[in-house]
């Protein structure tokens, strides 16, 4: 029947009788069983989380796959399709966190861990429902009665039945490794966790003394003064030169040892007024120099460690050519110390205070708030070259925004490492639209990954005496 169009349009109205349509005459269900018998085509939704309304990336990314399964079943396809909900871990956890006001992990333990857990599932039982109903409005098609949930049984046997197939295969390992840690969360989080955006940090020159040489100095660079507490050695680049210059400042003079192309631009920034070259050295040579820790009667972690200066790659001509090697808080810092047998030296606990090992005056500091205290020691000491501010590009735990650390803690991994190969093959198999998402996007993601952390303990707090470690507030089935 055509019939007059109204002179307004009223989008609500037609989308509610829309709706109330396909309800009334059981249209998605009928539509599926029309096409049973046809080329099959399966389809598994990529789970968002219930930690609230759903916002615009999560509607058109619904709104692009509805449209995809309905071009399938038009051309007569057989679509076995079920949507999902990610419902657990800290996600769900920061939202419950927040509408208590709790401010640490201390907070769930004292409210109680089994009330706080059953408070989470149903929060994320009712932001289900909530976003299913968005969904609906979206028109989109989905066996939206049968999700598969995170929080079910059925799908935590399966994780733990994929854990035991890594063990069979030796995939599966706990070990000491730098990893990303939120402070305020305390946990490890994946890169993918990570946000970035400008933050402005301290940039500082140190001056390393070197043993058996007379006021004469290693300098180094960072933006991470708190770190330099759990500094270990120095690194340079294999294929660089270096410079030993003799530099007056305010009528004294001292020695300093630095990349020779950076030479002059360290001593304006350190404001020498005059210099002289009193020789170059290959990097062979500067590992063969030890020096003595800057901060080391204050640090009690620091007294047995040997100090000493080791070529790696990684070392670039900026700043001053010899890097600050901390390998309790830096993955590159981290593989060069288990290159060498290094101390992994971390003086820092699980929510982002020092311990006991970085000594009486820094413990219980947070270190993103030790900078300034850690400068000032450097300069009292006569070890500061020179500071500054400089505004860079730092990482943050995407659900509370608070800036990450790494520190190096035990935690459980599976060895994509052991897999690498087998994975590009399967990427090199798959038909990819557009071509370029897989044989460069998800080509290059896998080259570049590394062993996944899968565990979310803490450093010790929690711990796990028998299979994976679980965060305070791991969901008991």
């Amino acid at each position: 029947m055509i019939t007059e169009v109204a002179g307004q349009y009223n989008a609500d109205e037609l989308e509610n009788q829309v709706r109330t349509l396909w309800e009334r005459e059981d249209t998605y269900r009928r539509v599926r069983k029309l096409r049973v018998g046809g080329k099959k085509f399966f389809f598994v939704d990529g789970p968002p989380y219930t930690t609230g309304r759903i916002h615009l990336g999560t509607a058109w990314n619904k709104v692009i796959k509805d449209a995809v399964l309905r071009y399938k079943s038009m051309n007569c396809f057989a679509v076995k399709d079920r949507a999902g909900w990610d419902m657990h871990g800290l996600p769900i956890e920061v939202k419950v966190e927040e509408s208590f006001g709790f401010r640490s992990k201390k907070d769930i333990e004292a409210y109680g861990v089994d009330r706080f857990i059953d408070r989470c599932k149903e929060f994320a039982l009712r932001q289900k429902d909530d976003m299913t109903a968005q969904f609906k409005i979206l028109g989109a098609w989905l066996d939206w009665d049968d999700p598969y949930m995170t929080l079910k049984n059925e799908y935590l046997e399966a994780a733990w039945w994929a854990l035991k197939k890594a063990h069979e295969h030796n995939l599966l390992e706990r070990g000491l490794r730098v990893v990303n840690w939120c402070p305020r969360c305390q946990t490890a989080i994946a890169d993918s966790e990570v946000e970035y955006w400008d933050e402005t940090d301290y940039s500082i020159y140190v001056k390393f003394p070197v043993l058996d040489e007379e006021n004469t100095f290693i300098v180094i660079w960072t933006t991470t003064p708190w770190t330099i507490p759990a500094n270990v050695a120095v690194a340079v680049n294999p294929s660089f030169q270096y410079s030993k210059v003799r530099a007056w400042k305010d009528g004294r003079a001292e020695t300093l040892i630095m990349a020779s192309d950076l030479v002059e631009s360290v001593l304006k920034i350190g404001r020498y007024q005059d210099y002289e070259l009193l020789g170059v050295l290959s990097a062979g040579q500067m590992q063969e120099l030890r020096y003595e820790h800057p901060l080391g009667d204050m640090v009690p972690g620091q007294k047995n460690i040997l100090h000493a200066v080791y070529a790696a790659d990684f070392v670039t001509a900026e700043n001053t050519g010899c890097v600050h090697i901390a390998p309790g808080h830096g993955l590159e810092d981290y593989e060069l110390g288990l290159d060498h047998h290094l101390e992994i030296f971390c003086p820092v606990g699980e929510d982002g205070r020092y311990t006991e090992q970085a000594g009486e005056k820094y413990q219980g500091i947070y270190v993103k708030e030790a900078d300034s205290l850690v400068i000032a020691d450097l300069e009292e000491k006569g070890r500061l070259l020179a500071q500054g501010r400089l505004a860079h590009r730092y990482g943050h735990c995407w659900r509370c925004k608070t800036p990450i650390i790494f520190i190096a803690t035990s935690q459980w991994f599976l060895r994509i490492s052991d897999l690498r190969d087998k994975m590009l093959d399967e990427v090199s198999r798959v038909t990819w639209y557009p071509e370029w998402a897989g044989s460069a996007r998800f080509a290059d993601w896998i080259n570049n990954a590394r062993d996944w952390c899968i565990s979310r303990r803490g450093t010790g707090e929690f711990p796990c005496p028998s299979g994976p470690a679980r965060s305070a507030a791991t969901w008991r089935s």
